[in-house]
């Protein structure tokens, strides 16, 4: 746990890169193989269940430590982060401990089906002999609040430095559903070949923005181009008669999508498609929100399935036949994939349609109607791509459309979280509707630090009232929130749901009362509608 600990900290605490993947490389070499795959299921989100209610932990440290629960309150609305809360407020240990990160983490795990008064006492035992750093981890652990500032490239590319491998095989082996408890991590990482993992993933080809004028792509001719609709990523797999469903964000949602699975019998054995996971009815997909009501469900019944249909929109083949073919050109797996689907045949399954004009200026003019069509802009993939690994430059280009915007005005605001804890980052944003404000957005994100540094001092002096740890703010600060997408909501006061929402600039240049109406927010709505 000591290893780990301090791995943490030298990754928190560096903005470089190379620093970073030093300290990560060591590791990898000098833990057990144990360690190294709880270690690599922390930073790549395949994190054990939490056991202990966070209630409990906050109780406990109460109890412990002789702290009243408003001075705990209080204290965690200042810090930010309820484990680094708890660490600085436990005793300092005079004892310690040299076990491993995996051990405490099987620890956790077996505190699963054992009476509250057990896990009480584990959990302080566990706390009198971890040292402050360790606490932090424990309990970051214990709360599935884990997180650092690294990403899953980062650990890929520092495995492949450690053991002299290819990023890319590292990245497919990382894939999948693999446990530390029941993995092997020579197995995993070291073998000459891939164990025979029938639902094994590919990683996912990502494109960056397009950050140039499209004619410095050079000739039209040269490119593919696809609408990017608005789904969910995923990859459907069908291997010895197995099915598999992926979304990007490596979650197995085959129960999630029965007519998938369904539809994923008739594809060929031991091919691989990736696409789009879609609401779509009568040749024509639906808003994204349809789509959200799924999410999430674990019954799905009858008429949730009627009321908002899927399909697979392919834009990608990377496995036929039980052959990889992402070596081959994008011209060549598309020919395939034509094939496959036009073979397969069936309503659930749709092929990505080429776009085809005669100038960069035409396309322009499509790419306008982009709302229309219940698209978010296109992708352009050069037609000599291979598959290739994560987010690269030059051959993926995705071509999004400007986003809608509505000036609100700010009405709550709550501290933000880690760095941000000290400072009101967190904004509810309302629109008029006659003489009132009413709520239709929260925001996150959007400021400079020393825009959220004047925003947090006018919240300070402009207090109306305090809810816990929201407080309200008397109206004078608009804002220009962008959005990718607008939906009627039955669950917000406003009667409107947008889909990221985020500020797009401080309109220190408008007053509260030229934002915008309720009325011109439904107005949006109803012109997408259209």
């Amino acid at each position: 746990m000591k290893q780990f600990a301090s791995l943490f900290f030298k990754l928190d605490q560096s903005n470089k890169t190379n620093d970073k993947l030093t300290a990560l490389s060591k590791y990898f070499l000098d833990v057990s193989d144990e360690d190294k795959l709880w270690t690599l299921a922390l930073f790549t989100h395949k994190r054990p269940k939490r056991q202990v209610n966070t209630r409990l932990l906050r109780d406990w440290c109460c109890e412990l430590t002789g702290i009243p629960d408003w001075l705990f309150e209080e204290s965690y609305q200042t810090v930010g982060d309820l484990a680094e809360t708890l660490s600085l407020l436990l005793p300092v240990n005079s004892q310690s401990q040299d076990k491993s990160l995996s051990y405490w983490i099987n620890y956790l795990m077996e505190l699963k089906d054992i009476p509250e008064d057990e896990k009480k006492t584990k959990i302080l035992y566990a706390w009198s002999v971890l040292e402050k750093e360790e606490q932090f981890i424990f309990t970051k652990i214990i709360t599935g609040g884990f997180r650092v500032g690294v990403s899953q490239n980062l650990i890929t590319q520092a495995v492949a430095n450690a053991f002299n491998l290819e990023k890319t095989e590292v990245a497919h082996r990382l894939m999948g559903q693999w446990h530390p408890q029941s993995t092997d991590f020579k197995e995993l990482i070291l073998s000459k070949n891939l164990s025979d993992d029938l639902s094994r993933p590919y990683p996912f080809y990502l494109a960056h923005s397009l950050e140039k004028p499209l004619e410095e792509l050079g000739d039209l001719g040269d490119w593919q181009i696809e609408w990017k609709w608005d789904g969910i990523r995923g990859q459907i797999i069908h291997r010895k008669s197995e099915i598999f469903i992926w979304s990007r964000g490596e979650e197995l949602v085959t129960e999630k999508f029965p007519e998938l699975t369904e539809m994923a019998s008739h594809l060929p054995a031991n091919c691989v498609i990736d696409g789009e996971i879609i609401a779509y009815r009568d040749g024509s997909p639906l808003p994204f929100g349809l789509l959200q009501t799924r999410i999430g469900r674990k019954n799905l019944s009858k008429k949730i399935l009627k009321d908002a249909p899927v399909s697979f929109i392919c834009y990608d083949i990377m496995e036929f036949e039980g052959e990889d073919i992402r070596k081959k050109s994008i011209e060549e797996r598309r020919r395939i994939l034509e094939k496959v689907v036009k073979e397969a045949s069936h309503p659930h399954l749709n092929i990505s349609e080429i776009v085809l004009n005669e100038s960069w200026g035409a396309l322009k003019e499509l790419h306008k109607e982009s709302r229309k069509m219940m698209a978010e802009g296109f992708m352009l993939k050069h037609k000599n791509s291979a598959y290739e690994v994560g987010r690269k430059r030059g051959n993926w280009w995705k071509w999004k459309i400007d986003p809608l915007t509505i000036d609100g005005v700010m009405i709550y605001a709550q501290k933000g979280h880690g760095r941000r804890a000290d400072l009101y980052t967190d904004y509810t944003l309302g629109v008029w509707d006659g003489e009132n404000l009413v709520p239709f957005a929260k925001a996150y994100s959007g400021l400079t630090d020393a825009e959220m540094k004047e925003v947090d001092k006018y919240v300070k002096q402009n207090t109306l009232e305090r809810f816990g740890p929201v407080r309200t703010v008397k109206p004078g600060l608009v804002f220009e929130i962008a959005f990718e997408g607008i939906r009627k909501s039955s669950r917000h006061k406003s009667g409107i749901a947008l889909r990221f929402p985020r500020i797009q600039r401080w309109r220190k240049d408008k007053p509260i009362e030229e934002a915008n109406t309720l009325m011109e927010l439904k107005a949006l709505l109803h012109a997408k509608e259209e």
